[in-house]
């Protein structure tokens, strides 16, 4: 019997990984991801899957970013029952990242319907805080590296991916075939996390390619944000940081720590963290010691001058602090959340700064701020865009061009297939054209929907 692989997310854009891996009657879910940015790609949250959700057997999660477990309440409340696989991890990042994530849709929701900017009526979230709790009890961590069956005669194992606590690849060995999903591949220079371990071998790989077509520049972290935060912080302005919770957060927070005891930036100088999700996860950090770079007490210096935002009158409380500051809140993209209502407030001002961190979706605020537009639509308002934007090049937790090349070189043996996932359509190409001309290997980008033999 086949062993085939359905491309339900993640292929042609970067969001919404959900790869359906079937063999004789059983079926198996790696990753299952929300979709983000364009309507059209968000529209696809709403659509039913292919395969009724009780059919699925198991679900194996390669990291706990909402662009590849977000789907997992709806998965639930539909009727999946099984287990959901994933690192320890990852299922302490879940443990916050879905409840907050299905606390944010419930606030936009009400929001709309508070103001009626919404064209349904009532505005219903795509999920609840009680759906994201339902699919949490369906979690069961396992170890890197350790062999454990999803299902019985399915041996599976997790490897480290970099990128996040507790990112991790997936062998799938099914059918005679062994499949290797990369999951999202960290970078060997990352300041919080060690590298991607390298990869065994396998007949089927999914390789991601956010960064298939782009190398990241020289340079660090630390180094890139000192100018633009003294800067705005000279003409006593603030600066907004649409962050991901996960990963950028404490990237960002540790850069700030070295430079203020570097004295490149004052030590006065306010920082806010507006995300409860991103303060539970700086605090992971402490608990997964020994997964990422940081000793105890880095975690505990980079923590000790921040300002935790928890409650929705802490946000706003932020407003009155009238010194330069700097405002780490969600999301990163600014797609919704609190980072929305910081924007409203400071983007028409010329004294202050936007600092996106990273790669911006197409269809996102994000994007729609580095393409350079003069408003900003809101909660159903424009609003006019004065404040200085700055795109950081070198925050990105994503291995480059190079560094996917060097994992792909990695694997022993020759592959049977190379499938070119979770990347824009330049980006997926770029890559897939490498692999053939370098590698001489089998590739392909799948069309979302697409069922190909492993």
């Amino acid at each position: 019997m086949d062993v085939r692989i359905q491309f339900l997310g993640g292929a042609g854009t970067v969001t919404g990984s959900k790869y359906l891996v079937q063999h004789g009657s059983d079926a198996l879910l790696v990753d299952c991801g929300l979709f983000q940015g364009y309507k059209a790609l968000r529209l696809r949250n709403r659509t039913p899957l292919p395969i009724v959700p009780n059919q699925i057997r198991a679900v194996v999660l390669t990291h706990a970013h909402i662009d590849h477990s977000g789907y997992l309440p709806v998965l639930a409340r539909e009727g999946f029952h099984g287990k959901v696989w994933c690192t320890h991890a990852t299922r302490d990042l879940c443990e916050i990242l879905l409840p907050d994530s299905a606390h944010l849709q419930e606030e936009d929701a009400a929001f709309a319907n508070r103001h009626g900017f919404s064209k349904h009526s009532p505005a219903l979230p795509l999920y609840t805080v009680e759906d994201a709790q339902r699919a949490l009890r369906l979690l069961r961590p396992q170890p890197l590296y350790q062999r454990f069956e999803p299902i019985p005669g399915w041996q599976v194992q997790f490897f480290g991916a970099g990128h996040i606590l507790g990112a991790a690849s997936v062998l799938i060995e099914v059918g005679g075939r062994r499949l290797l999903f990369s999951g999202d591949l960290g970078r060997a220079d990352d300041t919080l996390m060690f590298p991607p371990d390298p990869p065994p071998a396998a007949d089927a790989v999914v390789v991601e390619s956010t960064y298939g077509n782009r190398l990241h520049p020289a340079g660090n972290l630390i180094d890139e944000i000192a100018d633009p935060l003294a800067r705005a912080a000279a003409r006593g302005g603030t600066v907004v940081v649409p962050v991901f919770a996960v990963g950028r957060a404490q990237a960002l927070l540790h850069a700030i720590d070295v430079l203020k005891r570097q004295q490149r930036l004052p030590r006065a100088l306010a920082v806010y963290l507006d995300s409860p999700m991103a303060i539970q996860a700086t605090a992971l950090l402490a608990r997964h010691l020994g997964e990422h770079r940081l000793s105890a007490a880095q975690v505990q210096h980079m923590t000790q001058a921040v300002h935790a935002a928890r409650t929705p009158d802490e946000s706003k409380a932020i407003a009155r602090h009238h010194g330069p500051k700097v405002i780490l809140a969600g999301s990163g993209m600014a797609t919704g959340g609190r980072v929305l209502h910081h924007l409203k407030l400071y983007l028409g001002d010329h004294r202050h700064m936007v600092l996106l961190t990273g790669y911006q979706a197409p269809g996102t605020r994000g994007d729609s701020l580095l393409r350079g537009a003069t408003t900003l639509r809101i909660h159903g308002q424009d609003w006019p865009v004065q404040a200085e934007v700055v795109q950081l090049m070198t925050a990105s937790a994503h291995a480059d061009a190079d560094g996917l090349m060097a994992w792909l070189r990695a694997i022993p043996g020759t592959p049977r297939r190379v499938f070119v996932t979770h990347g824009e359509a330049d980006a997926a190409d770029a890559l897939r054209c490498r692999i053939e001309r370098e590698l001489r290997w089998p590739a392909l980008v799948p069309e979302h929907g697409a069922t190909w033999a492993a």
